[in-house]
């Protein structure tokens, strides 16, 4: 048994469903990555995960059941979501952003401690803790959603699409830092249109189109298949090198 396992998982908006018999699992201390075409179902999966949307089936963390819990009683198991579009409170400043991420914690010494690690991860974030979050450019704001994740100490980690719209050199900084996470024990499951990152960063790949698994395997071996090249990768007869 793994020690995150997602079985048989149909979700739905308005009662149409958009998952369907969905199944992954990660061991502790993973990095699983779910990579897909835009509206293949990604961010549907990690609003499950997090409580957002009507599900059936089985989502288990560590042997328990948590399908179906409210989202604060998700972000109590440490099951942190880190949301498509960043979701930040942008008249608000960056450290008081970065302290919502905390708001279910009562570790007063333990959060001064997660937000030192946050700057010394990110550190323009430190540079600019009283600045309004709405007046950040887009990499920024992304680095304090990744932040405000941080906060929530994670024990399981999603991410919706960290890289989206980004210049390349803050999507490397974001990926190291995520990376870096992983290597520290936070288990991280990455959905991500950009699939060259999620497959040179995760351990694991699956690939999930219009709702379904249509593959899954360790990220080397889907990065090398011609048929992952060709559909996400932008290559023609398959990767080289």
């Amino acid at each position: 048994m793994a020690w995150f396992e997602v079985e048989g998982l149909e979700a739905f908006y308005h009662r149409v469903p958009v998952l369907h018999g969905v199944g992954l699992e990660l061991d502790e201390g993973d990095f699983v990555s779910v990579i897909g075409s835009n509206g293949a179902g990604k961010t549907t999966l990690l609003r499950s995960i997090s409580g957002l949307i009507q599900i059936k089936g089985r989502i288990a963390l560590d042997g328990r059941d948590v399908a179906g819990l409210s989202p604060r009683e998700c972000v109590k198991r440490r099951i942190i979501h880190c949301p498509e579009g960043r979701l930040l409170f942008p008249n608000m400043s960056v450290q008081q952003n970065l302290m919502m991420g905390a708001f279910l914690r009562h570790d007063a010494p333990e959060i001064g401690r997660d937000l030192a690690r946050v700057f010394h991860y990110l550190p323009v974030l430190e540079s600019r803790q009283r600045q309004m979050a709405g007046t950040l450019s887009g990499g920024e704001q992304q680095m304090l959603a990744l932040g405000r994740a941080i906060m929530g100490r994670p024990r399981l980690l999603t991410l919706d699409e960290p890289s989206f719209g980004l210049a390349p050199l803050v999507v490397s900084t974001i990926a190291e830092v995520i990376e870096r996470l992983n290597q520290e024990g936070v288990s991280v499951l990455l959905v991500e249109q950009n699939a060259a990152v999620a497959l040179q960063y995760s351990r694991y790949t699956y690939v999930l189109e219009e709702g379904r698994i249509v593959d899954h395997g360790p990220s080397e071996e889907i990065a090398r298949k011609s048929s992952i090249a060709e559909a996400y990768l932008g290559m023609t007869g398959g990767p080289t090198g």
